[in-house]
């Protein structure tokens, strides 16, 4: 058990720094104000497909937030939406047991849902109405980010963090492949 928990903290950690980098230096302008088509949350969903819902949540929490600093002022409703985000992923992932070797069609189709209910609950219910309550921004600017944002975030994590995972279900090897001689 304890070495569970220290692969968890350095997998929150690589998380973080992992999300940060992209975040901060990958980061692809949509149009919208103050929203970016962020790569990041693919990589967030893979560490929280890989290591659960408290690393997916802090991970991702953490590399928001160091990633707001270095723009200058933290947006605590993204911040929180992007924790509920790898949260929601990481719950979904005992549907999808990675270590096993596997990440077929019903692990895919699950993975999908999973990213399609983390943005549906992350951006329109934490981040937009945080928005709105915290910061006071008008609604229509927040609707259109949160439109961008969960459309761009859900594509960019399916696509990435599926090709991700796929590609690391094929470095494990499945129960009984090896023969005995």
């Amino acid at each position: 058990m304890k070495n569970d928990s220290v692969k968890k903290v350095v997998a929150t950690g690589i998380g973080a720094a992992l999300f940060f980098v992209l975040a901060r230096f990958v980061a692809i302008p949509s149009g919208i104000p103050n929203t970016n088509i962020a790569l990041q949350y693919g990589v967030q969903s893979v560490f929280a497909v890989l290591y659960g819902p408290v690393v997916g949540c802090l991970s991702g929490f953490i590399g928001h937030v160091l990633t707001d600093i270095t723009w200058g002022e933290v947006w605590w409703s993204w911040a929180f939406g992007t924790a509920v985000y790898g949260l929601i992923v990481g719950v979904f992932s005992k549907r999808i047991n990675i270590q096993s070797g596997n990440f077929g069609k019903t692990e895919i189709i699950t993975f999908v849902i999973a990213n399609a209910i983390a943005n549906v609950i992350a951006w329109p219910v934490v981040a937009a109405v945080g928005d709105m309550i915290i910061y006071k921004e008008p609604a229509n600017l927040v609707i259109a980010q949160l439109a961008v944002a969960a459309a761009a975030d859900f594509v960019c994590a399916v696509v990435i963090g599926g090709l991700l995972l796929f590609g690391y279900s094929k470095t494990i090897a499945k129960t009984g492949s090896l023969d005995r001689e």
